[in-house]
């Protein structure tokens, strides 16, 4: 019979991306700190997932987005602009948000996206319109709204979907009512697709230069 090689861990497969993790962040966050988040990241998208063929390896991604959001947060680390987009399903508009945001801001900001509800993968008729723009969605997946990343968020911004973020003083709360191109035809989700690309360009004539 396997064990874990973590009684932290729920997969023993996830100890090399602990200790990848763990080397990462030294001097940041204890080890301990590291596997309780890998593991809770790891439960969170099992909870979605459709097929777990990838789960270990999007929950180390997963992971680090955290632990970086979190040393944000503690004034371990600064940077550019947080920007994080929130749906219900983190699935098609938040997606498609982070990504033409990312695309055009570049090192301007940092872009997240997350679902309150999340689906098990991006649609993908999402992927063929950013596909068509020039933007690259190979690697993106739905994930989970956590406490870290919205703290470490100066503007988080909801995509018309209904959904209640925590409000945590000091940020820059918006919504950006868009139509929902859940099963829409490709013609309708290039157009919602160039709305949210609209809201963009706004918001970035907002931020620092």
């Amino acid at each position: 019979m396997s064990t874990s090689s973590s009684p932290l861990l729920p997969d023993e497969r996830l100890a090399a991306g602990a200790a990848r993790l763990a080397s990462r962040y030294a001097g940041h966050f204890a080890p301990e700190t590291v596997l309780s988040l890998l593991a809770d990241s790891y439960a969170r998208l099992a909870e979605q997932a459709g097929v777990h063929t990838h789960l270990v390896v999007l929950a180390e991604r997963l992971t680090a987005e955290r632990l970086d959001a979190l040393a944000h947060t503690q004034g371990l680390t600064s940077g550019p602009t947080r920007v994080l987009f929130v749906c219900s399903q983190n699935a098609g508009r938040s997606q498609m948000a982070a990504a033409l945001l990312a695309h055009r801001a570049g090192e301007r900001v940092t872009v997240s996206s997350a679902g309150t509800h999340p689906a098990d993968a991006v649609e993908p008729h999402i992927a063929q319109a950013l596909t068509e723009a020039g933007v690259d969605l190979a690697d993106a997946y739905p994930k989970p709204l956590t406490q870290e990343v919205v703290q470490a968020a100066d503007i988080v911004i909801t995509m018309g979907c209904g959904d209640a973020c925590p409000v945590m003083p000091g940020r820059r709360y918006l919504d950006w009512p868009v139509a929902d191109p859940d099963g829409a035809p490709i013609a309708v989700v290039r157009d919602v697709r160039d709305a949210i690309d609209a809201h963009i360009t706004e918001l970035l004539t907002q931020l620092a230069p």
